[in-house]
Parts: C-alpha cells; structure tokens; sequence
C-alpha cells in the first residue's frame, strides 16, 4: 500500500510540474501575441519573424512546444497540414500538452482499477493517444463530408456557368449557400483567386487541404478548359454524376460487408473483454500470464496473432471502389 501512495504522489507531483510548465509556455505566447499587437497599432516596430501572415505559417509558428513536437516529428509529415485538415478548435501546443497528460492519467487509471503493473504502460499509452484518435476521426468525418458534397458543389457551380456567370462568381455561390466544410475551402480558394493566385494553384492548395480524387478531377478539368477551351459545365455535370453512382455503389459495398466488419469487432473485443473479466474474477489465475515465462510468452504471440487478425478482417471488408 505504502508504494502505491509513492507512486501516486509522484504522479500528482509530475502533473502539477506539467502545468506549471504549460503556464509559463502560455504566458510567452501571450507575450508574444502582445508583441504583434502594438506592431499592429504602431506602437513597435516591426521584426522579421511578425511579417509571416500566412495560415501555414502561424501554425507552424505556435508555442515552444508545437516546435519542439514539430522537430521530433518532422519526418512524418506536416503537423499544421494535419491540424488544419481535421479543423482543429485547439493549438498545436496545447494538443500535445494534452496527450502528455493523458499519459500520466492513464497511468493513474491503472493504478485506481488494481490493473497488473505490466499493464499500466498500456493504459498510459491507449490514454495519450485517445486526443490524436479524437483529432483523426474528425479529420476523416471532414473528409467524409466535404467528398458527399463535392456532387451538389459541381452542380451548383455548372449551372452558375450556364446562366452566364463566370468560374470564380461559381465558387463565391457555393461559398454562399452550401455548408461547410466545403464552404470554407471553396472561400479560401476564392480569396487565394482575388489576391491574384491562379486558379489552377488555388485548387491545387485545396487538394493538399482536402486530398479528394473526385476534386483532382475537377482540378484537372478546369485546368484543361483554362488552356484548350470547352464546355466546362457539361464536363462537371459528369463528375458530379460519377461521384454519386460511386456512392451509390460503395452503399451496397458498406451493406454486403457489414457481417465482415461486425465479426472483425466481435473478434477484436471478445479476448480483451474476456480477460479483464477473468482478472476481477480470479486475479491469482490470470497473473500467472506475467509471472511465468510460457505465460508471457503466450501473452506475447496472443497480442501479436490479435493485430494480425485485426489487420487481415480489414484488408477482406475493404473494397475500394
């Protein structure tokens, strides 16, 4: 009992520190917001590093820790692209804070459900990477989105053409009346096009926004329209056209494979429930799986044989279509 209290003094001790970290990071970027402030009033002159007003770049731009996490993970990708592909309501910086404290208090988690000591780490890792499953599922339910009404946003934009409007008056009427998240990335290609950018770079910035096949297609037509001439509006009437037959199609993919799927998560669930259950009801039975060398041994191969199957149920129930 004595060295669970240790280890639950050091856990308070370590998120107390934590915050008291966060606080001093935060008032350096307050700071530092001040600072942008009075070069905005006039009060002070302007620096080098204040003439970035770009949207990439103030991402890239935050607090101490989004450039620490930026140079630890540097190599897997743009986290501001990230950020701003699932329209994050947070900062880079307090996200990361955030995962860091999910680490401790899945820590603590384990320690408060009388889980096996090898299994704390578990907890501690499945909690801190609970805010970037959060992050990811709201950048694929954007995507998921904005790919359903890309179809009415062709249309709309086809028939602003046939009624005499031109191209860029098209995407300021689906900026109007469709909802975001299309809205929001058809605006921002409209007012990358007032500023002087081509329309051709515009949408190739939104498809680095919104990686979509069905936008590349419309990318491309109006690209080739733009050198070779032709009836665009016809040409995104089709596109349109093809997007919804392919939805249609991946609706009776989604309803053919829903068994596969609903056994996928039975499978994956059924071993875990099984063993938590069998740990409240008889702790000295399933101990012995950390305790005796076969034991960890079949611990191991069953962790690995799990993510195996999780990985094969998947590769069968996805078809792209």
């Amino acid at each position: 009992m004595t060295s669970y209290l240790i280890m639950f003094g050091i856990f308070a001790a370590v998120t107390i520190l934590v915050g008291a970290i966060f606080f001093l990071l935060y008032d350096a970027n307050a700071s530092t917001t001040e600072d942008r402030l009075e070069v905005l009033t006039g009060k002070k002159a302007i620096r080098a590093e204040d003439q970035s007003i770009i949207k990439e770049d103030i991402v890239a731009a935050g607090g101490s820790v989004t450039r620490l996490f930026g140079k630890m993970f540097a190599g897997f990708g743009n986290i501001g692209l990230f950020f701003e592909q699932a329209d994050s309501p947070i900062r880079p910086d307090m996200f990361f804070l955030l995962s860091f404290i999910s680490l401790f208090l899945g820590t603590g988690v384990g320690w408060a459900s009388r889980a096996p000591i090898p299994l704390w780490p578990i907890f501690a890792l499945v909690f801190s990477l609970l805010p970037f499953i959060w992050l990811w599922m709201r950048r694929r339910s954007r995507f998921k989105r904005f790919a359903k009404q890309l179809p009415d946003a062709m249309e709309l934009i086809a028939r602003a053409l046939r009624s005499g409007h031109s191209l860029n008056q098209g995407i300021a009427v689906v900026v109007e009346e469709m909802p975001t998240p299309i809205a929001t990335e058809f605006m921002l290609a409209y007012e990358e096009q007032n500023l002087g950018i081509p329309i051709e770079i515009a949408l190739n910035n939104m498809m680095k926004r919104m990686p979509n096949l069905d936008l590349k297609f419309f990318a491309t037509a109006v690209g080739i329209q733009k050198q070779a001439g032709g009836d665009l509006s016809e040409i995104l009437d089709k596109i349109g056209y093809i997007i919804r037959e392919r939805f249609k199609i991946m609706g009776q993919v989604m309803a053919l494979t829903g068994e596969g799927r609903i056994s996928g998560i039975v499978l994956q669930a059924l071993p875990i429930g099984l063993f938590l259950t069998l740990y409240y009801m008889n702790p000295e039975y399933v101990m012995i799986l950390f305790q005796d060398e076969l034991g960890k041994q079949m611990l191991f191969y069953a962790i690995v044989m799990q993510v195996f199957g999780a990985f094969v149920i998947k590769k069968i129930v996805a078809i792209k279509v």
